[in-house]
């Protein structure tokens, strides 16, 4: 595999060295980015092959494909003036920002790959969507649980605004717990239970011979429990307002930036 540089060492930063240097597997040079310097202090440590750099620029002139995993709001500070040759490959994963944005920023003619990793990478469990398609990042994202090549940048929004959606859903878990332990339920008694029971619908998931329409019907019974929370609670206007959401979330992840500002970036 080819050597790896990442720019920015957060969460989605840390998962893709997991992901890369776990399992058994030879594992390849990783270099990491001074940003985020306990996490990057912490993972080469762990790791043999994963170095701390003394600055971006190393990070770029010692990789073949360079992750760029800074937050929107701070990429024109941490990319402005690096030298990135046309033999490199570089993976974008800033949300909203589109190609023609970050080839200015960093005035390359490197191919410039967008992706949407996310944490589950760590356990090489996650699909990766990526624009455009490109065999060097589909084989690393492969490698980490599965990649989506999407055709364009219009598309890829699409699928960076249904990422979106994941705290909520976490929430929403959250929410029936609560209401359990206000009707008495113990608070560990409740949370391993919503735990379990949410933990087998994900199992569900893995069958792809049924739609998601299918698999809802399949888990309801007519004038059941199921249906009448899903009737009342997810009625038109609760769905309605979750497609408002996602198209404005849609609509800021494709705002155009004027260079040296940093509009508010969507929250993941």
């Amino acid at each position: 595999m080819k050597r790896i540089g990442i720019i920015g060492v957060g969460e989605i930063g840390r998962a893709i060295v997991m992901g890369l240097c776990d399992g058994g597997d030879k594992s390849p040079e990783v270099f990491l980015s001074p940003r985020g310097a306990r996490t990057a202090a912490e993972l080469s440590e762990r790791y043999e092959s994963v170095q701390v750099c003394a600055d971006n620029q190393e990070v770029v002139d010692r990789s073949d494909v360079v992750i760029i995993a800074v937050r929107r709001q701070e990429g024109h500070e941490a990319l402005a003036g690096l030298k990135v040759d046309g033999d490199k490959v570089v993976v974008n994963v800033m949300a909203g920002v589109g190609i023609d944005d970050l080839r200015r920023t960093l005035a390359t003619d490197a191919p410039l790959v967008r992706a949407i990793p996310l944490p589950a990478v760590r356990e090489r469990r996650s699909v990766t969507a990526t624009c455009p398609s490109h065999p060097v990042v589909n084989a690393l994202f492969e490698h980490l649980g599965g990649v989506l090549p999407v055709a364009d940048e219009a598309a890829f929004d699409v699928f960076s605004a249904l990422t979106g959606t994941l705290t909520t859903h976490y929430w929403y878990l959250a929410t029936l717990t609560s209401w359990a332990i206000g009707h008495g339920i113990a608070s560990d008694d409740a949370d391993s239970y919503v735990r379990g029971l949410f933990q087998g619908v994900g199992r569900s998931l893995s069958d792809e011979t049924r739609s998601l329409h299918q698999l809802a019907a399949d888990h309801e019974t007519p004038n059941g429990s199921n249906e009448r929370i899903r009737t009342t609670w997810f009625a038109p206007a609760n769905s309605d307002a979750l497609n408002k959401a996602l198209d404005d979330l849609l609509a800021d992840l494709k705002l155009p930036r004027v260079e040296g500002s940093h509009p508010k970036p969507p929250v993941s």
